[in-house]
């Protein structure tokens, strides 16, 4: 049982090969995002029930089954194109109305989980790849940035497979969890969404928690949360220069192909700062996203090789809950010295 490595860009794309792998992870990801709609659950997210629902795709049809050429394909530019359309949800004028403390909240918990998780993975003998996936999901934004770190840390789909799956279980634990602390910690609408929106993993579980304490909190939320995925783009950039600068093959040229979507996140990020598209065309881009990245992680659901995903053991799943108490604990700190 071979994984299919999703930086594998030797694999030829034919078109005699790609259709049947490709098709059965558009199918996945089309009724991941039914499922998600349809119920209205926020802990539903489409990136997850496509990657397990992929996994367990593989398990019934056994391995070999599917051309490896489709699934590299929507694993590769299908999922990277979703990754550039997430530029369009990053909005720079709700940005600037949040101030300068959103901000400094937000940037600093993403600078502090990263570093520490990836100690802690070190620590724990988790190995880097996996650890840095782990580390950017906890950081900025589950699955998205999970799945645009490993143009970096190039680790296998097993790698991106687990740090997918723990990353957002423990964000669904602290969707959960932090409204029921909003009260006893005295936190008011601002102060809560500006926690909740630095600490909690996916944009559906920030604001399944934060319109939960009310509105205002919903959509400061909201916006806080924004503000990380647009850190995004300079985190991937940061990792594939300290990974250059320890000398490690191809970290920003050479071996590995320079992350290019990332800068169209980037570009997209700016265009929408400057033009209003409208609340139709941002809600069509954001689906878009989630269907084109559930498309990708379900193609390397359906090439996980569950044998190697077992022999990882306990340590990342630890590893991501201590990420998950970590975040939750700094930006709750921050919150308080920045804003309440």
């Amino acid at each position: 049982m071979t994984a299919v490595s999703s930086h594998d860009d030797q694999t030829p794309l034919d078109s005699a090969t790609i259709w049947p792998g490709l098709l059965t992870a558009l199918a996945i990801a089309a009724a991941a995002v039914v499922v998600r709609q349809v119920s209205g659950q926020a802990m539903l997210s489409p990136m997850l029930v496509s990657v397990l629902a992929g996994a367990a795709l593989r398990v019934m049809l056994g391995p070999n089954t599917l051309p490896r050429a489709g699934l590299a394909f929507a694993s590769r530019p299908v999922l990277r194109f979703g990754i550039v359309l997430l530029g369009l949800q990053v909005t720079l004028a709700e940005i600037a109305d949040l101030g300068v403390a959103a901000f400094a909240v937000a940037a600093l918990t993403v600078l502090a989980t990263y570093l520490v998780v990836v100690l802690a993975g070190r620590l724990l003998g988790v190995p880097l790849p996996l650890t840095q996936l782990v580390a950017a999901g906890t950081a900025v934004c589950g699955a998205s940035a999970i799945v645009a770190a490993n143009s970096v840390a190039r680790g296998s789909d097993a790698d991106v497979g687990y740090a997918v799956a723990s990353v957002t279980l423990f964000g669904t634990v602290a969707m959960l969890a932090l409204p029921l602390f909003a009260g006893p910690l005295g936190l008011d609408p601002i102060a809560y969404g500006i926690w909740s929106g630095a600490s909690i993993h996916e944009v559906a579980q920030v604001t399944a928690a934060a319109f939960q304490f009310g509105p205002e909190a919903g959509q400061t939320g909201t916006i806080t949360k924004l503000i990380r995925v647009m850190l995004l783009a300079p985190l991937v950039l940061a990792m594939a220069l300290a990974l250059r600068g320890r000398g490690q093959a191809g970290a920003v040229t050479g071996g590995l192909q320079f992350p290019w979507f990332v800068l169209g996140f980037v570009a997209l990020a700016a265009v929408n700062g400057m033009i209003d598209l409208g609340d139709q065309a941002q809600t069509v881009a954001g689906l878009s996203a989630t269907f084109l990245m559930s498309t990708g992680l379900a193609a390397m659901g359906l090439s996980l090789n569950l044998r190697e995903l077992q022999s990882q053991g306990l340590a990342p799943l630890g590893l991501s809950a201590f990420g998950c108490v970590f975040v939750v604990v700094f930006a709750l700190s921050a919150t308080l010295l920045f804003v309440h």
